[in-house]
Formats: C-alpha cells, structure tokens, sequence
C-alpha cells in the first residue's frame, strides 16, 4: 500500500480508501460490510470514508461503528461529513453552529467512537455566513471531537477566503478538500486544484470510476436490473458521445495488461496533489481489482493518449 500525506499535514492515508457511499450498510449487509472492510484493513488501506447521510438514518456510520471494536482505533483514519439535510426542521441541514455541533455529535454516536479524524462540511451553504462554519468547525477541532477538518466541492474563491480568515483568526484551516475528478470530469484542474495545493491542502477525490462508468462494465450500453440501469447518476457520463472513448480506454487497459478501472484510478493517483481515491465495493473482489490500480504505470505516450481522448 501507498500512503500520501493530506497536503501539509503530518496525516498520512492510504494512496486507495474505502467509501460508504451506497454500499456499507446499504447495498450490502452486516456482514459483508465486515468482510470489505476487514479485507480492505488487512490490505494496508487505512482511510474509510463516510459521511451522516451514507444510508438511511446514518445506516454507513452504524455499521462501520457496529465493527470498529474489533479493530485498533488508532490504526484507522475515519472521516464523516454534515451539510446535507438529516431530519424536516429548517436547522436540520445546512453549515450552521447548531446543526454541525448537533451532526458531529450524531456521527460520533453512531460510530461509538471519541473522536473523528477528518470531517467535511459536504457543500458550500449560501445561508450560513462563512465565519459561522469555520468557527464551528474550529471549536471542534479545539474540544477533541475532530483532529482535522476538510471540504467537499467547495469552489476555489471560497477555499481561499476561509484560508485568509482562518490564518487572520488563528483559525485551524481545512487541509483537505474533497471534489469529484475522474478521466470525464476534470474540472477541477482549472482553479480548485492549484488553488488548493497552494494552499497546503490535499486532495481526497470521489467518484473517481465515474459512478462505473470507467469500469468498462457498461462500454455496450446499461445491461437491464444493473444497478446503472436503475438509478440516473450515469446518465451524464454515458452518452453516445462517451462510448467510444469508453471503450478506447478499455482497449488501452487491455494493452497494458489491467482493468479499465486499474488504469483510471491510476490515471487519477498520477498527480502528486491526489493524496487518496475513494473507492466503493460491494464484494471483495471489487476492492482487490481496485488495489491493483497501486502497481499500473502509466507511460508518458498513453498519459499523453488518454489526455486527448478526455479533454478537460
């Protein structure tokens, strides 16, 4: 396993994480969820992603905390997230002093745990003023209930004023933000990722198979009863304009010897900024085929390949 520092910081994380999104404790039961995240533990991988909406009424928190017992809590980096709407009040969501003390608390809860290692504020909020959230976020840091703090798909202006306000309050700054990247959306090359790397931050990244798009699962079209046929978070990245290049990626892993979605995540971990990719599973084996992404280089003719074949 490789482990990367989070930016400046002193935390390091596994190059490949474990995520809860629509998997532990939802897709998949109990006992499966033991069984990926005991292998992905035997297996180096040291970061587990999850957030207070992962499953119904926190059900990716319950499950992980369910198993953290039989593990050394020290030897795992354990993230959680609040913004998005837990409950029907109108405090119930959103950045505010109420709701991120109330949420931090709830995780922590379910999780049976003292402490969190990373929590992000999951989105910008437009009706809570910045210097409400990073306070909060910083009292966290300062009673214990969290060691760091990051943020997920906050725009590069925003990370740039919390980090003014942060060093002119004193403040503990975000030293993570955590945005979608994958071979199909690249945003993020233009002004969040320097920006943030200017800034010391690291870079944890979601999505970055493309919801299994770049899994080459789906090159000929959405098999009938998959789960991509199922839901609508594909229809953006499987288009009759991205098929073709889909299936030329799939040619290019088939010539290096590895899976299309060994080359796409190391596509993503090629940059230095990237200090870990967030992967999801529902079976061991998906997870093992993921961690064979760690020993893909990628040579610079093919770099060079699939940057015209996925333009930012």
């Amino acid at each position: 396993m490789q482990y990367r520092r989070l930016g400046s910081s002193g935390l390091k994380v596994s190059a490949i994480s474990i995520g809860g999104w629509l998997t532990l404790g939802e897709s998949v039961d109990q006992d499966a969820t033991e069984t990926i995240l005991r292998g992905a533990i035997d297996r180096g991988v040291n970061y587990v992603d999850l957030a207070d909406v992962y499953g119904h009424d926190g059900a990716a928190e319950r499950a992980v905390g369910a198993w953290l017992p039989e593990v050394r809590r020290s030897s795992l980096v354990i993230a959680s997230k609040c913004f998005w709407p837990t409950g029907e009040g109108p405090n119930d969501r959103g950045l505010s002093r109420k709701h991120i003390m109330e949420s931090c608390d709830a995780s922590l809860r379910r999780l049976g745990t003292d402490y969190l290692d990373l929590y992000f504020c999951h989105r910008e909020d437009p009706d809570t003023p910045l210097e409400e959230t990073v306070r909060a976020m910083d009292d966290l840091v300062r009673m214990g209930k969290v060691l760091y703090w990051g943020t997920s798909c906050w725009g590069a202006s925003t990370l740039l004023k919390t980090h003014a306000f942060c060093g002119l309050r004193n403040y503990h700054a975000p030293i993570v933000e955590q945005p979608r990247y994958n071979l199909l959306k690249r945003d993020i090359e233009k002004r969040v990722l320097p920006v943030a790397s200017r800034l010391g931050m690291g870079l944890v990244v979601w999505s970055p198979l493309a919801g299994g798009a770049l899994t080459g699962k789906y090159d000929d079209g959405v098999p009938e009863g998959t789960r991509g046929a199922d839901t609508s978070w594909l229809d953006d990245v499987l288009t009759d304009e991205t098929r073709p290049r889909l299936r030329q990626l799939s040619a290019h892993a088939r010539e290096l010897g590895c899976t299309p979605a060994q080359l796409a995540l190391a596509w993503c971990l090629r940059r230095d900024a990237i200090s870990s990719v967030i992967t999801g599973a529902t079976k061991l084996g998906q997870l093992e085929d993921n961690l064979g992404a760690l020993d893909v280089e990628i040579p610079e003719d093919l770099e060079a390949e699939l940057d015209a074949l996925f333009p930012r």
